[in-house]
């Protein structure tokens, strides 16, 4: 008998690899070679045509100016929040990707989102990972209309769009995409084949009938999505969970969105009735004090379509050997930027301080307006003076300690009207030509003039 040939597929990019090794050649990763067989190929002989010998038809090219744009109907998920992560609804023939850290929430927000819309349309979940009681268990426990959703358990993604085609469903859920295996490959569930090829036969089922899917995504230890970095350029949505596993508040944001803005957040508190959506979510991030404190200062971030009020917390004390640069929902090497450009153009320098940053609420702040909001909480716990309460600023600071401007000026301080701030210290360049009512505007233009006008 012939011995049995085995591969090692490296689970990051998928490559192939002859024997083990600790490393992937191609991508770098460590410790991701998982053996397996290689699957049977079969060979085609391509015939010889007059086209220059290519096998296969021409296919029918038309001019982009001929084509009629119909406008996407969107269905409504019952959870606006969601809808609006999603970019105002559901898109009919649209896949979404959510992925999050175990017990954040996944399962439950589709849950719910699932009973909610079988109440209007057609929906189907289908579940890999449990069994149909205790889909219904939780159901209950959260108290969800259940009368009108329709549940499967399986794993085979032919069964699965065999169902799909006899019920057409407006919507389904997958959960999730690490379970579900196709009968052409030989491979164990949630390897790199078995993922990439079960994506492509949901994603072209979900093109050619129009329902929309929902794909449940297992993470890495790192917080990227599991499997083939390829899963994400397949789907059309993908969304990541934020926030703390033990923490009441939970954030959802989209990283990709054919429909809709990217970086979009919605906001939800956990609850024992599941999730549900926070209408005010700058409320939640900010600490109404009774006095002022060093060390605090409220920024007005952008989250997709919305201004956000965040609380921005710094820390300064004497280091007891190594200096440490700690930020939490913030980049840690731009903090370390930021330090030094406050030390040369502000005259603060921390060299014998550990600096601690955190933004309030769980939060990670991705735009760089969050630059100047940071530079003066840790002037403001270096100097021991607190900053006044009813102040708010943005901006971005350079290298050489200009203050830039940011998208969206005048919609932040609107926002930052609304809950009862007074003043505002914002770059030169997203000044407002006309005076906003009830709060005075201070415009700077490099680093040393923000410092005199927060402390001055």
């Amino acid at each position: 008998m012939s011995k049995v040939k085995t591969i090692y597929i490296c689970q990051h990019c998928g490559t192939s690899h002859p024997k083990w090794s600790g490393q992937c050649s191609d991508c770098g990763e460590w410790n991701c070679l998982v053996e397996a067989r290689p699957e049977p190929t079969t060979t085609h002989r391509a015939k010889s045509m007059n086209n220059g010998g290519y096998a296969g038809q021409a296919a029918t090219v038309t001019r982009l100016d001929q084509i009629t744009v119909s406008r996407e109907s969107r269905l409504t998920t019952g959870i606006s929040e969601f809808d609006r992560v999603l970019g105002g609804g559901v898109v009919n023939g649209s896949v979404v990707l959510i992925g999050g850290d175990p017990g954040i929430g996944k399962s439950t927000i589709l849950l719910q989102t699932a009973t909610h819309m079988a109440q209007g349309e057609k929906a189907l979940y289908v579940t890999g990972e449990e069994s149909l009681s205790q889909v219904a268990m939780r159901a209950k426990r959260l108290e969800l209309p259940t009368d009108q959703l329709k549940v499967m358990a399986e794993t085979s993604v032919e069964t699965i769009c065999a169902t799909l085609t006899a019920e057409k469903p407006a919507v389904a859920v997958l959960d999730s995409i690490q379970t579900l295996f196709t009968e052409t490959l030989q491979s164990a569930p949630g390897g790199v084949a078995q993922i990439r090829e079960s994506a492509a036969i949901l994603t072209r089922y979900a093109k050619q009938t129009g329902t929309a899917l929902f794909l449940v995504g297992h993470v890495t230890k790192e917080g990227a999505l599991a499997g083939p970095r390829v899963l994400e350029h397949m789907v059309d949505c993908v969304l990541y969970f934020e926030g703390e596993s033990d923490s009441r508040f939970r954030m959802i944001r989209a990283i990709k969105n054919r429909f809709g803005a990217v970086n979009e957040l919605g906001v939800f508190a956990m609850t024992d009735r599941g999730l549900r959506e926070v209408a005010n979510p700058s409320a939640i991030f900010l600490s109404r004090y009774d006095e002022a404190i060093p060390g605090s200062i409220v920024m007005i971030s952008r989250e997709g379509t919305r201004p956000l009020l965040v609380e921005v917390q710094a820390l300064v004390d004497d280091t007891q050997g190594q200096p440490r640069r700690v930020a939490l929902g913030l980049d840690q090497n731009r903090l370390a930027m930021l330090l030094a450009v406050m030390h040369r153009h502000g005259g603060i320098h921390t060299n014998g301080q550990d600096v601690f940053v955190n933004v309030v609420g769980g939060i990670k702040v991705l735009e760089t307006g969050s630059d100047l909001a940071v530079l003066l909480a840790i002037a403001s716990s270096l100097k021991g003076r607190a900053l006044p309460q009813e102040l708010v600023v943005f901006g971005e600071v350079g290298l050489s300690g200009e203050i830039r401007p940011v998208p969206n000026g005048q919609e932040r301080l609107r926002e930052a009207v609304k809950h009862g701030f007074k003043k505002a210290i914002v770059p030169r360049g997203n000044a407002p030509r006309q005076a906003i009512d009830g709060m005075e505007i201070i415009s700077v233009g490099r680093l040393h003039e923000a410092l005199s006008a927060a402390f001055d």
